[in-house]
């Protein structure tokens, strides 16, 4: 199969032929249908993150099940799904409180072992399979618990996007911050995951939505989903800004953008009592600086893995949501690309002249 293969880091991708093996007893072969690009995949590009080379990268994805292994009840051949990368075990302790997202199981439980042939080769050598998922290309071979079926009436390019990005965004909003009706929100970063925690917002029923850019464009498209005021940080103070609009800062902000300078304004952008839920990737080795006489009004920071979601249940819902109406997701495909133009797509994500660009093998 055609696959994009990171092979140095930092580097661009090179589209390679992969060798996939057939399913294990809890296995599942996938023809992918729609890969998203997400600036996750970008930081182990350029080396914001280590990862392990060769690699197949990718991993917001949807498509349909070719082949299950002998173990495998769940789906069969023909059914819809979305991949994600929040693989879970199922009896660790994380898994068994309810917090399937962080499990600690599913290195050891959901991977092969090292005696056992790989998942992915390349001219007959191991390669290493990505988040668990390795959705740039044709086909992907993943565990059981890497998977969500989906109806079918939804479409697979769109599906896509709820694998990573929106399942981030709305599951920070709903799940890890719980933002209840009424509530000020301020989110830092207009791209896909902020425009998915915006979109949160307004269906939580938010009272006012703080969308935080430096590009006008993307600041109109946080209108378009949901965002009642917006901010260009390129030239306005975006703490001060907030203050003034609210009167003393929002019940809940979002960081989206993975930046120490963002982090920190979106806790400086608190009310008393408000929570900060970062939500972005920051790079290995940036520490954050906070007040710390803000402790004393109880303002609280905390951290969001993939919207601390429970995906089985979550991303049928947001299926839902979309066919009613309710979540937007034509609106933050910006381009629909092949594969061979994956590193073009990257290079349109790093502009910021983007808000997704979804492959499409079909």
């Amino acid at each position: 199969m055609k696959a994009a293969v990171l092979n140095e880091i930092p580097g661009e991708l090179e589209i390679t032929e992969v060798g996939i093996d057939k399913p294990g007893p809890r296995e599942v072969l996938i023809q992918t249908s729609a890969a998203g690009l997400c600036h996750s995949d970008l930081h182990f590009m350029e080396g914001l993150y280590p990862y392990m080379t060769p690699a197949v990268l990718g991993h917001e994805s949807a498509g349909v099940v070719e082949a299950v292994g002998s173990d495998v009840t769940y789906v069969k051949p023909g059914d819809h799904v979305i991949t994600c990368l929040s693989v879970f075990c199922g009896h660790c302790s994380y898994c068994t409180e309810g917090r399937p997202s962080i499990c600690s199981g599913k290195d050891l439980e959901c991977n092969r072992g090292p005696d056992e042939a790989p998942r992915l080769t390349i001219d007959g050598a191991p390669a290493w399979q990505f988040l668990n998922l390795s959705s740039f290309a044709e086909q992907m071979l993943v565990h059981e618990h890497a998977i969500v079926k989906i109806r079918e009436d939804m479409p697979l390019d769109r599906a896509s996007l709820i694998g990573c990005g929106v399942m981030t965004g709305v599951g920070a909003v709903f799940r890890t911050a719980r933002v209840e009706p009424g509530e000020t929100v301020a989110v830092f970063g207009a791209g896909g995951i902020g425009l998915a925690a915006v979109q949160a917002a307004r269906i939580a029923g938010a009272g006012r939505i703080i969308a935080v850019d430096m590009l006008d464009t993307k600041l109109e498209t946080a209108r378009q989903m949901g965002a009642t005021d917006t901010v260009n940080a390129a030239d306005t103070d975006a703490v001060l800004s907030i203050h003034e609009m609210t009167s003393g800062g929002v019940h809940k902000s979002f960081e989206a953008v993975g930046l120490k300078q963002t982090t920190e304004q979106a806790f400086q952008s608190l009310r008393n009592g408000g929570t900060a839920t970062v939500i972005g990737m920051i790079p290995l080795g940036t520490n954050i600086e906070i007040h710390g006489v803000d402790f004393l009004m109880e303002k609280k920071i905390q951290g969001s893995n993939m919207g601390s979601n429970q995906f089985r249940t979550d991303m049928p819902r947001l299926v839902d949501m979309y066919l009613d109406g309710r979540l937007m997701l034509d609106e933050m495909v910006s381009a629909r690309i092949s594969l061979e133009e994956i590193n073009q797509g990257f290079q349109a994500m790093k502009s910021g002249s983007v808000t997704r660009s979804v492959i499409t093998f079909n």
